[in-house]
């Protein structure tokens, strides 16, 4: 089986060899290289006129790439470290995501942005953020991100023909990671419905009646499917895991009918807790009218992320700290 970089990297050759309006922007991407992560390995070879090594400057590659994609082509940008997102606020904020409205729809930008997010590899406090948060406020944009049960290069293919900006996050952890088999390992056992084609949501349910209804995306899911086993063989508590693979728009109806059973909702997230994607998400629990919904949410404690492994996984959320988040809701 391939890996999960493996498989985006596929995604993409597949998406320039159907569309010559594909190319790729950012910092060394070229062969022999192939891009940090090695996502890009050996497309320049096959595109050496489409893909484009950059200055070290985020603020000048999303510039030029909005300018591509405004002019018809489809750009598709690496940041290389997702903490860098910072410098391309300014383009995505007050240009990517308006110009459609602005220009009254006789214009589109249809670019998307990836990037690696997430901790947990030693990096430190500039090099092991998820910031993805940062751009769910934002109209005019789709926030995706990759996971084990959705093949990473189908996604980048579908995010590559939206005609809107799309924000790709792409946990660092994942790229080794292979897909999950739907009928094997942990999930042996699990029912799974998928629903939605392009970006979907997953509902991995280890009972029809769940206890416990966890609502995650990305990495996490590697934790909590980890976790919701163990609830179950410690205590015979039944979780029902949602697992998002778009994160904006919201398309919260899975969520709402496990809820609505389940009585109760914890939301795991690797970034800092405050105002983060779990609140909206719990917010919108509330105000859908559900009754008697008992909602907790785990994320990263309030610090810049440790350099050290002790630190770090003290900060980041762990094992023990979404199992003890359950008994606390379920008990």
């Amino acid at each position: 089986m391939t890996t999960i970089i493996q498989n985006l990297n596929q995604g993409l050759i597949r998406s320039m060899e159907m569309d010559k309006r594909v190319f790729l922007i950012g910092e060394d991407l070229l062969d022999p290289y192939g891009g940090a992560f090695k996502a890009t390995r050996g497309i320049s070879t096959l595109y050496p006129d489409r893909v484009h090594s950059t200055p070290i400057s985020e603020p000048a590659i999303m510039g030029i790439a909005t300018g591509m994609a405004m002019r018809g082509l489809r750009p598709v940008v690496e940041i290389m470290f997702g903490d860098f997102v910072t410098l391309i606020m300014d383009q995505i904020l007050n240009h990517a995501s308006k110009f459609r409205w602005i220009y009254n729809d006789n214009v589109s930008v249809p670019l998307v942005v990836r990037t690696p997010m997430g901790g947990r590899r030693g990096y430190g406090p500039t090099h092991s953020q998820s910031l993805e948060k940062m751009f769910l406020g934002i109209p005019g944009i789709r926030v995706v991100a990759i996971n084990a049960l959705a093949d990473p290069g189908l996604l980048i293919e579908s995010a590559i023909e939206d005609d809107d900006p799309v924000i790709f996050i792409e946990h660092k952890l994942l790229y080794s990671c292979q897909l999950l088999e739907r009928a094997s390992g942990d999930l042996l056992d699990a029912k799974i419905e998928q629903f939605g084609n392009i970006f979907p949501t997953f509902k991995i349910n280890f009972s029809a009646r769940p206890q416990i209804t966890i609502a995650t995306y990305g990495y996490n899911f590697e934790i909590v499917r980890r976790v919701a086993l163990e609830v179950l063989y410690e205590r015979e508590i039944f979780s029902e895991i949602i697992l998002f693979t778009q994160l904006k728009p919201f398309e919260l109806t899975p969520l709402f009918d496990s809820v609505s059973r389940s009585k109760h909702l914890l939301t795991v997230e690797e970034g800092t807790l405050s105002l983060g994607w779990g609140s909206e998400i719990s917010s919108r629990v509330t105000e859908s009218g559900l009754n008697h919904v008992k909602i907790k949410r785990v994320g990263a404690l309030e610090f810049p992320i440790a350099n050290s492994k002790t630190l770090e996984d003290k900060i980041l959320p762990s094992d023990q700290v979404i199992k003890q988040a359950i008994y606390d809701l379920v008990d």
